[in-house]
């Protein structure tokens, strides 16, 4: 195990931001932690990166005696920032010295990481000139300079256009291979792309905390897409178990049967008894999108 969270909680007076929560980390995956605005993601990653110090409860980095293990992780807030008239090569540099990396070892370092940031072109260039994609990734090298075991990143993609999303999502699953991630972020679909485990904040709760194949697999829903090469007539609807038809063509339709009779065998007879030659027959599962509205809705 990686890291442990034991009831973490975090007050502004009257108001609580995160509220008791307890999750743990394993090494290896890459953790969606998702939320709507103001659900406690920022917080939550701000106390695990040392930025914030929890109300109460405790962070266990893999079983340290030292409370302090910040040289463990790398960050990446959501607004990076940094002085405009610095290059890539001096603000590494100064992170660098800042994270304590020895000096023999900083030029090859920041060679290294600003090359996997695809910046070694503009890498004495004034920063103030870069685009927000470009910043992002220099912020991404900053938080990989001292090849920390966990890169926490807060919102990477959120300020972006799609080329600047595409391109640090690309990172993102090539760092899944060497590092554990956590980052926070609300578009669902860049989530599904590279996490392999979600945690669900609501109003400083935690309201689901597995992997992402349990998150789909929890929310099977009872829905079928049929096509056929006849045209579909109303008649299936007089089956007790179908519950509503969504007609998509004139040979094609979504059925939704209700769950405790969903048996998609029974309804694949009964369509052939009616005489329909079918050309796909494909029980829906659940988007993370729709799964996730179910479970905020719980």
């Amino acid at each position: 195990m990686l890291l442990q969270v034991k009831e973490l909680e975090k007050k502004y007076k009257s108001h609580i931001a995160v509220k008791k929560i307890s999750f743990h980390i394993e090494k290896g995956p890459c953790i969606a932690l998702l939320g709507p605005n103001g659900a406690g993601k920022t917080t939550t990653l701000q106390m695990l990166a040392g930025l914030l110090t929890p109300s109460s409860g405790s962070i266990q980095f893999e079983q340290l005696e030292e409370k302090d293990y910040r040289s463990k992780i790398g960050f990446l807030p959501q607004h990076p920032s940094f002085f405009s008239w610095m290059s890539p090569v001096q603000f590494l540099q100064f992170a660098g010295e800042l994270s304590n990396i020895p000096k023999q070892q900083m030029k090859e370092k920041i060679d290294e990481v600003l090359q996997f940031v695809s910046l070694s072109d503009v890498k004495k260039k004034r920063i103030g000139g870069f685009s927000g994609g470009m910043k992002q990734r220099l912020g991404l090298a900053q938080a990989l300079l001292h090849d920390p075991e966990l890169l926490i990143l807060d919102e990477p993609v959120s300020a972006l256009d799609p080329a600047g999303r595409r391109d640090v999502l690309s990172l993102i699953t090539k760092l899944k291979e060497r590092m554990t991630i956590l980052f926070s972020t609300h578009v669902l679909h860049d989530a599904e792309q590279v996490c392999d485990k979600v945690i669900m904040l609501k109003n400083g709760e935690i309201k689901w905390d597995n992997k992402l194949e349990e998150l789909r697999n929890a929310f099977i829903t009872s829905a079928v897409n049929v096509h056929t090469e006849e045209p579909i007539e109303d008649k299936l609807s007089e089956l007790p178990y179908v519950e509503k038809m969504k007609r998509i063509t004139d040979r094609s339709i979504t059925i939704i049967v209700s769950e405790e009779n969903s048996n998609s065998n029974e309804l694949l007879s009964a369509i052939m008894e009616k005489g329909l030659t079918i050309k796909r027959f494909e029980k829906l599962q659940d988007s993370l999108e729709e799964a996730y509205m179910k479970v905020m809705e719980q």
